[in-house]
């Protein structure tokens, strides 16, 4: 089956290097006129340049392809609007979101500074909120939309020293989760990418792999996750699903519940003990909510 993109408008954040990078390049490649957004910070949110965004439009056109370089900050979102409108004004609609802008601020939680928790979240979560709010109800007048939050393994199952990201990409879940049902009604898909590549993000991250940045290897390149991208992307995408990529390896991840033990409107917390076992048994698990499964029946 061949994917194609053509007379689609995508929007990438963090697009200049990277995850961003290789998804905008391969949107383009396939015929999308993309929006190709980086800050030009630097892996810490400092700084900032379009040098970057303007080399992948450069390239995008290069080879025939169609795109525009912005720099909005997308935690701020009368920026997010502005490139909104940006893309409004040159192609008339949007398609497609890649929520993929971020940045790390990697510290203990004993060690770090509430301002280094705020603006991870800020980025990442809010940043996905105001960039995913500016363009919903164009997608919802045109009952199309397919939108990408990146998420990661270090919020689905911890990494030492990031609670800040941890949190804020578990959010971004609980974000898709809420919206996949919201857009179902105008053909709008909301899923999450959970990517694991080597760039300058995640050199030397406590726990991973150690690399040079400058040269990366290239098991782990960033274009080997973009088929997952791709393909949430695509009109046969599902809605909030959770795609995990590495080095061309794709799964997927889920949240699960137990039926548990009803004991009743006596439950004590000598029952609760006496039960736990049961309780906390996750060997019948199903995916999905076990309260909305019994109120299915």
């Amino acid at each position: 089956m061949t994917v194609r993109f053509d007379n689609q408008v995508a929007i990438v954040t963090g697009a200049g290097n990277g995850l961003g990078r290789a998804h905008a390049l391969a949107l383009a490649e396939r015929g999308a006129k993309v929006v190709v957004n980086d800050l030009g910070a630097a892996r810490d949110g400092s700084g900032g340049s379009s040098e970057a965004a303007q080399e992948v439009v450069a390239l995008i056109k290069e080879r025939g392809g169609d795109a525009i370089a912005n720099g909005a900050n997308v935690a701020v979102f009368a920026e997010v609007e502005q490139m909104v409108a940006q893309a409004m004004e040159a192609w008339g609609r949007v398609d497609i979101l890649v929520n993929n802008a971020g940045i790390l601020r990697d510290k203990t939680f004993a060690k770090m500074d509430l301002k280094d928790f705020d603006i991870v979240m800020d980025v990442h979560l809010k940043g996905s909120v105001n960039c995913t709010k500016a363009v919903w109800e164009i997608m919802r007048e045109q009952e199309y939309g397919r939108i990408v939050m990146t998420t990661s393994s270090s919020g689905l199952y911890g990494n030492f020293g990031q609670s800040n990201y941890g949190a804020a990409k578990m959010g971004m879940l609980g974000l898709m989760n809420v919206l996949a049902g919201e857009g179902a009604s105008h053909n709008i898909k909301v899923n999450s990418l959970a990517p694991a590549a080597a760039t300058r993000m995640t050199a030397n991250l406590p726990g991973r792999p150690t690399f040079d940045a400058e040269n990366p290897p290239a098991e782990r390149a960033p274009s080997l996750v973009t088929p997952a991208v791709l393909f949430m992307c695509s009109n046969d995408a599902p809605s909030g699903k959770v795609f995990q990529a590495a080095g061309g390896r794709f799964s997927m991840a889920a949240m699960y519940s137990n039926d548990g033990v009803n004991l009743g409107t006596d439950a004590t917390f000598e029952s609760f003990v006496a039960n736990v076992d049961t309780i906390m048994d996750m060997s019948q698990a199903q995916e999905g909510s076990a309260q909305r499964r019994r109120q299915k029946k």
